[in-house]
């Protein structure tokens, strides 16, 4: 097993010693101290590893505040553009907003 498999805090065997997984490429030895571990060390991981970090749970949006939260940013894009550029935008918004429904 290679080192970028193990999740942080994982132990593992390299070299005869002990070792923590404490980042991408070091580790804290059982009797002290920090080491690199190379890239193409193979591991012997010993028990099991820590469970991984759970993802953070997908945000959810209310779907009316995003569409006010829309509608002024419109507001403000209308007041900063010119008149040739207007429809434009509304072809924006409108693509946006039809973008939503599907």
């Amino acid at each position: 097993m290679k080192l970028n498999q193990l999740p942080l805090g994982a132990r593992f065997e390299y070299d005869g010693q002990i070792f923590t997984k404490t980042g991408p490429l070091t580790a804290a030895a059982e009797n002290g101290g920090q080491r690199m571990i190379p890239r193409y060390a193979t591991l012997r991981p010993i028990g099991e590893a820590p469970p991984a970090a759970a993802a953070p749970a997908a945000r959810q949006l209310d779907e009316a505040r995003v569409l006010a939260a829309f509608d002024d940013f419109f507001q403000t894009c209308q007041r900063l553009t010119d008149d040739f550029s207007k429809p434009r935008l509304e072809a924006a918004r409108q693509a946006f907003l039809a973008a939503l429904k599907s």
